[in-house]
């Protein structure tokens, strides 16, 4: 393999990884990976089959089904101890879900993209299914997505601005101008409001986490239906929201850093 083909080669191997993860519950087939990733199922299939041999996936012999494979976990439970934050973040999550009674996440960021790594169940009844641990959202759609850019320098958010086109997927009301104008208002109010822009009826509100150098890292974010996001309400939740993600932050400063 040449240098050339090397990034080609691990962009693929990435983009299998998060498309197993994304649709994994009894596991993915060989098609429905090829479709997710764009890629070509003889090549995909290459691919895990490589994969399947160093133990990165995994394949039911039944089923034929993939899915993710033992020494990702025995890597993942190395790298916990730099990257997870669930632990410390979840008096946070829990006492937010109670004072909202609303359903509570916490996404990372991860490139261009937030990932919810955790979550707590509030007390009302009603709920809004649009977010779950582990789904994936561009920067600027979502609440929590739209807080973490709206925090990041003008240069970083023009820069991502005028390469990502989310339309396609999301809808036109994320168009650029269209999150510009969000962004504006999340920066007056210091947090983010998605009024059910990804499933009609279904609001979210969120608030930034910052890491040790001051950047935007991961997000907390409350999410349920539009009848209990009235203007009135959406001022006190705001309140609630940042109260906490500057407790997460200040929880998260004060962690034991790990060696290397």
């Amino acid at each position: 393999m040449d240098n050339a083909q090397r990034p080609q080669v691990i962009h693929r191997v990435g983009s299998l990884f998060r498309a197993i993860a994304a649709l994994e519950s009894s596991g993915s087939s060989t098609s429905a990976l090829a479709r997710e990733t764009g890629l070509a199922r003889p090549t995909v299939h290459r691919l895990l089959v490589s994969l399947a041999e160093e133990g990165l996936v995994d394949r039911d012999q039944k089923s034929g089904k993939w899915s993710l494979g033992p020494e990702l976990y025995l890597l993942g439970s190395l790298a916990a101890g730099r990257y997870d934050i669930t632990d410390r973040s979840r008096d946070v999550l829990r006492d937010l879900a109670r004072e909202t009674g609303e359903s509570v996440f916490l996404s990372a960021r991860r490139g261009d993209e937030t990932v919810c790594i955790a979550s707590e169940e509030g007390s009302f009844p009603l709920r809004s299914h649009v977010l779950y641990v582990g789904i994936r959202l561009p920067l600027g759609v979502a609440s929590a997505g739209l807080v973490i850019l709206s925090h990041l320098p003008d240069r970083d958010i023009d820069d991502y601005l005028s390469r990502a086109d989310v339309t396609g997927e999301w809808g036109t009301q994320h168009r650029r101008d269209e999150i510009a104008e969000r962004i504006a208002e999340t920066r007056l109010n210091g947090y983010a409001v998605n009024p059910g822009l990804l499933v009609e009826g279904s609001w979210g509100m969120g608030a930034a986490v910052f890491d040790a150098q001051g950047s935007p890292a991961w997000a907390l974010s409350v999410t349920g239906v539009e009848s209990r996001f009235r203007e009135e309400r959406r001022r006190e939740l705001g309140e609630l929201l940042l109260r906490q993600a500057h407790r997460l932050t200040q929880l998260l400063a004060d962690r034991p850093r790990s060696r290397g």
